[in-house]
């Protein structure tokens, strides 16, 4: 988007967190100012609400965060992927390389039908690892990704380029 949202300010920097270098996009006052954190919602429902899904995918944890109101209001479900050890069914995973390191995501083998039409949905779009894996995993399951969906974009960080040639929507790109 050209123009920032009326939010944006809310978007808090942390310098050196989680490691030294890395300039950190905390939405814990995004989240903590009702009106702000509705304004973020109704936007993903808008954009997803005639494409006829039949899920949201949110990505641990603050996927979780924005998948939820947003599968809520357009009636469908709200998959998880989670880090290792936290789903107690039967999973499939995937190793993948984060800005800062490496960590592995699973989903329920049975979480989705074969041919299911879903949104990935995450807070910040930065190296595209994440939401690579998570794409990885979907594919496993035969689901089709209609879209990948973030609130924030680091656009520096060059994730979009790594997502290509799937579709991107972000809210607030830096």
């Amino acid at each position: 988007m050209s123009e920032q949202p009326a939010w944006a300010n809310l978007i808090r920097n942390v310098p050196d967190f989680p490691e030294p270098g890395v300039q950190f996009k905390d939405i814990t006052p995004l989240l903590a100012n009702g009106a702000a954190f509705h304004a973020v919602i109704d936007e993903f429902i808008a954009r997803y609400a005639d494409l006829q899904i039949d899920a949201i995918v949110g990505i641990e944890s603050r996927g979780f965060i924005f998948g939820a109101p947003v599968a809520h209001e357009l009636g469908v479900g709200l998959v998880p992927i989670r880090k290792p050890g936290k789903l107690p069914a039967d999973t499939i995973g995937i190793e993948y390389q984060l800005e800062y390191g490496t960590n592995r995501l699973e989903i329920h083998r049975d979480a989705l039908q074969p041919g299911a039409r879903v949104v990935l949905l995450d807070d910040v779009l930065a190296t595209g690892g994440t939401m690579l894996a998570a794409r990885s995993l979907l594919h496993k399951l035969n689901v089709e990704v209609l879209e990948h969906a973030f609130v924030i974009e680091l656009a520096f960080l060059k994730g979009r380029e790594r997502l290509q040639p799937d579709p991107i929507f972000t809210l607030l790109t830096y």
